[in-house]
């Protein structure tokens, strides 16, 4: 974006007050900025978690960079290959068999066939409507002993229907075969972090020694397929729902999406909607008010050490900004600002409670071309939540986790009070933690 020298750029379309947004779009989609905050995981981290596995992926070179990067910066570049497609293959209508024969390559230079294929195909594979099941039938004929996981990096599609990243999710889950459940096991689908061990739902189920099972915490193959013995189907993070609703139509298994809230009220009854599905005495009145007022306690500790020190956050650090924001501002909290570019339908009561009771609040964009060039940071110091709110506003004292990481229920509020206590008494290295990716997975950055 070029601009002459000594002008002054405008927020309008980056900032907005939350009284004159619009839901769910508060932003008008248009070119897009791409800050040097890579936190979040992308399909190559996410489906690095197939354990015994291998992802190849078909397409042309200029769009291979950031892909061999993210395997090479996780230290799982001998799990990742590549068929580089060219101009010539398109012009001569034979993309199946490129596919097909580069695929084959790879895997007879290989010494070993791994258990699993995560085969990406993209956006030149819709361009020319190549037929993706004669290329899956082809390869699972030449190659029987391995399981080829449909794979998309297709981001024409990322803004129409299903993302890359909603069918990765899915598609990871898509080699558990049918079985007989066990009652005494449950299996937690979408995320890429495993549940604290402390949260609300792990606490619950191992007081009824129930075995939890997730993908994050699978080390090998059988692993990731004893999945499929869960008598119930669990998903706390909104892009694992398609996946984990799928699966379990599929395997004719009872599934609940209990995403992780900040709202005391939905925790509840989400708790309640676990106890019924498993068929356990619910949660006493006790038992959820002694969890409450635990919350209440956390928050007011950390309400006293930060005092009135301003308080930003963003999307990047759980799914439900707008409802950590009310949280904090009912709670005494000076939340000056949520850095977000859409807003979730789950948060839509979330957005117009915070309408009308802080008005004031700024929403501001993260990918908004503005955000190149609007100045950062602010005049004194303030508490960032998340990766996205810390380098935008410059602050060395923030909360660096990303996606809800293990986060959930009356636990996750505690923790998150205790991040931002430690935030503040702590500062960090902001610029050279958010440019690492995939935050949480192993990296050599």
């Amino acid at each position: 974006m070029l601009r002459r020298v000594g002008e002054t750029v405008d927020s309008k379309d980056a900032v907005v007050k939350i009284k004159d947004a619009s839901f769910p779009t508060p932003f008008v989609s248009a070119l897009e900025y791409n800050s040097p905050v890579h936190g979040n995981w992308n399909i190559v981290h996410t489906g690095m978690q197939v354990p015994e596995s291998i992802q190849i992926y078909v397409c042309a070179d200029n769009c291979m960079r950031g892909v061999v990067l993210t395997a090479a910066e996780m230290n799982a570049a001998d799990r990742f290959s590549f068929v580089l497609v060219e101009e010539q293959n398109l012009l001569s209508g034979n993309l199946e068999d490129i596919t097909i024969e580069g695929v084959t390559d790879v895997l007879n230079k290989r010494k070993d066939h791994p258990e699993a294929v995560l085969l990406f195909t993209v956006c030149l594979h819709h361009f020319v409507g190549s037929n993706l099941n004669y290329i899956y039938r082809e390869l699972e004929h030449r190659f029987p002993d391995i399981c080829f996981i449909r794979c998309y990096m297709d981001p024409i599609m990322q803004k129409h229907g299903l993302t890359p990243d909603q069918k990765l999710r899915k598609a990871m889950y898509d080699p558990l075969l049918g079985c007989e459940p066990d009652a005494k096991t449950v299996s937690v689908f979408g995320s890429d972090f495993v549940l604290d061990e402390n949260s609300d739902i792990k606490r619950l189920l191992k007081r009824y020694d129930y075995k939890v099972l997730e993908l994050p915490g699978c080390k090998t193959w059988q692993e990731l397929l004893d999945m499929s013995r869960g008598c119930l189907f669990i998903d706390c993070y909104p892009a694992g729902k398609y996946g984990m609703e799928a699966q379990a139509g599929r395997l004719g298994r009872k599934s609940l999406y209990l995403p992780g809230s900040f709202d005391y009220d939905e925790i509840r009854k989400q708790l309640k909607q676990l106890t019924d599905a498993l068929g356990l005495p619910e949660l006493t009145e006790d038992e959820l008010a002694r969890e409450q007022e635990s919350c209440e306690e956390a928050l007011a500790k950390a309400k006293n050490l930060i005092g009135d020190m301003p308080v930003t956050l963003d999307y990047l650090y759980h799914p439900r900004p707008l409802g950590l924001a009310k949280l904090l501002l009912t709670h005494g909290f000076c939340v000056k600002a949520v850095y977000l570019d859409s807003i979730s339908p789950e948060e839509k009561a979330d957005f117009f409670w915070l309408q009308e009771h802080a008005p004031e609040l700024e929403l501001i964009a993260t990918i908004q071309v503005k955000m190149r060039v609007l100045p950062r940071g602010a005049s004194g110091e303030v508490l960032a939540i998340g990766q996205k709110a810390a380098y935008f506003g410059r602050s060395r004292h923030f909360v660096n986790l990303v996606q809800g990481e293990g986060l959930y229920g009356f636990d996750g509020i505690r923790r998150t009070a205790e991040l931002m206590m430690d935030a503040y008494l702590n500062e960090k290295d902001t610029e050279k933690l958010v440019v690492q990716k995939g935050w949480g997975c192993e990296c050599c950055l």
